[in-house]
C-alpha cells in the first residue's frame, strides 16, 4: 500500500473555500521539516491543485515506478541554515548539529499537461482519482503525511476517509486526526462549522482549528492590523471543544516568497514570539535559487506562529514506530 510508509496522516479540511488551506498546509510542511521531520505532502483538491506552485516545483513531472508514482522532492534532508541559529533568538528551538527533514509532495498538478487545464469531472472518476493517489504514490519513509483537500464534504472527502479508515484499520493511530482551517468572519464560521460537524459524524479526530487570515502585517511597520476581525476560529473551537492551534495574520512577505522566491525581510526591530526577524534588505541577490524554499521560509514572520502549532500537532500524534 502506498501509505505504509507515512507514520502519521494529518488531513487539513475546511468547509469553505478561499480560506488558505493550501497555505496553511505549506507552512505547516515547511515548518515540521525545520523541526527535523521527513514529510510528504498529497494534494487531493483535483480542481484546484495548487500545491506544486506553492512549493515552486510546477514544472516537475511525476517518475512512473513499478506499482506507482515517486513523489516530486521538493528538497532533501540538509544542515540546518547557519544564520537561523544566530538570529533565532530562541536556543532551545535550535539543536546543534540540527537538521532539515526531508520534504516530497504529490498532486495532479504534476500530471496535467498545462497549469491552466480545466479538470472537468464527474463524481466517480474524482473518487477513483483519490483511491489512486492513495494507493499508488510510492512515499519514502515519513513522519508525516500531510493531505490537503477541497473545500466542503463533497465525494472526494467521503472517498478519502473511507480509504483512509480501511488501510489504516490495522493501525488506528496512523491516521491522526484533522487540522481545520477558517477565516474569522462569521459567514466563514458557519461554513467550516459544518466540517467540523463532518468530522464527528464519521469519527475522525480534530486536532485543532487554525485562524487564518486574523489581520495584516503592514510591510513597513510591521504593524498587524485586523482588517478581517478576529477570534472566531478560537470561539468556534471552544464551542465544539477542540484545540485552537492559533491565529495567522496575512504576511505581504510571505507571498513574495511564494510568487517571486524572495527571502521575507522586515524594518529594524521587528520580532514575533521573541523571535527576532531578519531585516536585511531584500537586493536583487534574493531573486536567485542560491537557497531553498524552506531556507528562506526561516526568515518568515509566520515561521515562529507555526513552529509552536506544530509542535502542539506533534505533542498530540506524536511520531510512531515504523
Amino acid at each position: 500500500m502506498g501509505l505504509d510508509n507515512a507514520n502519521r496522516i494529518i488531513l487539513i479540511l475546511s468547509g469553505k473555500g478561499g480560506v488558505g488551506k493550501s497555505s496553511i498546509t505549506t507552512q505547516l510542511a515547511l515548518t515540521l521539516s525545520l523541526q527535523g521531520h521527513s514529510v510528504g505532502v498529497l494534494d487531493v483538491d483535483l480542481t484546484g491543485p495548487s500545491i506544486p506552485r506553492f512549493f515552486g516545483v510546477e514544472s516537475a513531472k511525476v517518475t512512473q515506478a513499478p506499482g506507482g508514482w515517486l513523489p516530486v522532492p521538493v528538497h532533501d534532508s540538509q544542515p540546518y541554515p547557519t544564520q537561523s541559529k544566530e538570529t533565532s533568538g530562541s536556543s532551545d528551538s535550535i539543536r546543534e548539529n540540527a537538521s532539515i527533514g526531508p520534504l516530497s509532495c504529490m498532486s495532479l498538478g504534476f500530471i496535467l499537461p498545462s497549469r491552466s487545464d480545466a479538470v472537468i469531472w464527474r463524481g466517480p472518476k474524482k473518487t477513483a482519482m483519490v483511491r489512486q493517489f492513495l494507493s499508488s504514490v510510492q512515499w519514502p519513509a515519513l513522519d508525516y503525511l500531510l493531505i490537503d483537500t477541497p473545500p466542503g464534504t463533497s465525494d472526494e472527502h467521503i472517498s478519502l476517509l473511507e480509504t483512509l479508515l480501511k488501510d489504516t484499520a490495522d493501525r488506528p493511530s496512523q491516521l491522526a486526526g484533522a487540522v481545520v482551517v477558517t477565516t474569522p468572519q462569521a459567514i466563514a464560521i458557519s461554513d467550516v462549522k459544518k466540517e467540523l460537524n463532518f468530522c464527528k459524524k464519521t469519527g475522525l479526530k480534530v486536532l485543532g482549528v487554525v485562524e487564518n487570515m486574523a489581520g495584516f502585517v503592514c510591510p513597513n511597520c510591521s504593524t498587524c492590523s485586523n482588517v478581517f476581525s478576529k477570534g472566531g476560529g478560537e470561539v468556534m473551537a471552544l464551542d465544539f471543544g477542540v484545540p485552537f492551534l492559533g491565529s495567522v495574520p496575512v504576511d505581504p512577505a510571505f507571498v513574495m516568497l511564494i510568487e517571486e522566491g524572495v527571502r521575507p525581510s522586515y524594518p529594524e526591530g521587528t520580532s514575533v514570539m521573541g523571535r527576532e526577524l531578519d531585516t536585511k534588505p531584500v537586493t536583487e541577490e534574493a531573486h536567485g535559487n542560491e537557497e531553498s524554499l524552506v531556507q528562506k521560509y526561516n526568515s518568515c514572520s509566520l515561521y515562529p506562529i507555526f513552529d509552536g502549532m506544530a509542535k502542539q500537532l506533534v505533542m498530540q500524534v506524536g511520531e510512531g514506530n515504523r
